[in-house]
This record gives structure tokens, sequence and C-alpha cells, in this order.
């Protein structure tokens, strides 16, 4: 969502659709049972090939911040978690450019990459990742009926976030697109459901935003199933 000109508090989010989508089962139980087989992008691989090669050696947990943007929640993650790594994905180099360091000690337990999810969710796959901690936090709701393919649900690479495994956590302002990932998740074998999110400190500049205009914020949070 774009920052409005007039400074006026940020529009809820607006959509033809009631309800969850009446294709969703279907589409979540095609893409679980047929894998997604595009080719990868050569910047994708070679995006992947430096986080790879980053967590070489190095022991610790690992947790993904897909959808990063500016990678200030993939700092705060870092912050929160001074244990883990924390890798942060976003396919904007203008978002990424625009990171901001703090003031403080150098945090040196994350690293941003920019690339597309499609590529390299399924690359971490390939590779064996298994996650600690997955956020996806407050992506692009892509509110019209026609564009449940382009939500994290209804896409065919679905599939690989389930097998990244860890605890995922899922954010948006959007209350039927966090029903609709906890319906999916439901009907990938784990058990998961909406809760209402109050923030203590906010994490990411959409967080921020919906929360001071007022909006209800929403999650879900779900401890995958290790069987997927």
């Amino acid at each position: 969502m774009k920052k409005r000109s007039d400074n006026s508090p940020p529009r809820e989010v607006s959509s033809n659709q009631q309800g969850l989508h009446p294709n969703l089962n279907k589409i979540v139980v095609k893409h679980l049972h047929h894998p997604f087989l595009k080719p990868y992008a050569q910047h994708n691989i070679d995006a992947f090939n430096i986080a790879e090669k980053w967590i070489a050696n190095r022991p610790q947990a690992l947790i993904l911040d897909s959808f990063c943007g500016t990678g200030e929640s993939t700092r705060q993650l870092a912050r929160l978690f001074p244990q883990s790594l924390v890798i942060g994905v976003d396919k904007s180099a203008a978002r990424l450019n625009r990171h901001q360091l703090d003031n403080e000690k150098t945090i040196n337990n994350y690293l941003l990459v920019r690339a597309d999810i499609d590529d390299f969710w399924r690359l971490a796959v390939e590779r064996r990742w298994i996650l600690q901690h997955h956020f996806l936090l407050y992506p692009n709701p892509w509110p019209k009926s026609a564009q449940l393919q382009y939500r994290v649900h209804g896409s065919a690479v679905f599939p690989a976030l389930l097998t990244l495994g860890g605890e995922v956590t899922l954010r948006s302002n959007w209350k039927l697109y966090v029903d609709e990932f906890a319906k999916a998740l439901t009907l990938s074998g784990n058990t998961a459901e909406t809760t209402l999110f109050h923030p203590v400190s906010a994490i990411t500049p959409f967080e921020r935003k919906y929360h001071l205009a007022g909006q209800p914020l929403w999650e879900c949070n779900c401890k995958l199933n290790t069987s997927q």
C-alpha cells in the first residue's frame, strides 16, 4: 500500500470478495499434489548462493523474513533473536536500498537479499533448509477475488513454505487474508487460526502505520508439522 500524499490515515483493505474464496480448497489441494516446476531465474540462484555462503559454517538456527521490504523487520527480528541468523528477502531493490541502520552497536546476525520468493523458497527446500521461524509480515494481500493465485496460500509455491518447517507467523490488516492462510494450513494437516494481534512495539512500517491509524491487525501463528 502506497503512502497517501495528503497524509490522511491509510484506507482499510477493500475487496470484491466476501468470505473465503470459493476456489481456495481446490487450489490449495491442487498445489499440494502437483510440484511447481518453473525454471529458476539466474539472478535468484545467485542471490540464494550469497545467502548460503553467509550461513555456511554458522551453527545458529535460521529465521526467514519473507517480503521484508526495507528490511526494518529483519533488523528488528535479528535484535529479538540474537542467537539466530535472520535472512530478509524482498524482490525490490528500491525497497532494500532504503534500509536504514540504527545508531546502536552493529547487529551482525542478519542479511538482506534481493530475490523472488517463488525461487528462493524452492531453492531453500532443495538445499534442505529447516527454519526455526518464518515471518510473513504484511505481504501484499491482493484483495481482488481474481487474484487468489498471487496470495501466499493460493500460489504454487505454498508447499515450499510448508516443507521449510519451523514456526510460521503471518500478519495482515485484512482479516480475510489471514483466515484464508489459516485455512490453507489446516488443509495441509496443520492446526491454525486467526487471532487479533496487538503490537507492543511495531517492527515494520506497515504495522506501525496501520496500528497508529487504529486498524485492527490480525495474525496466524502455527508450528508446522515436521512431516510436511
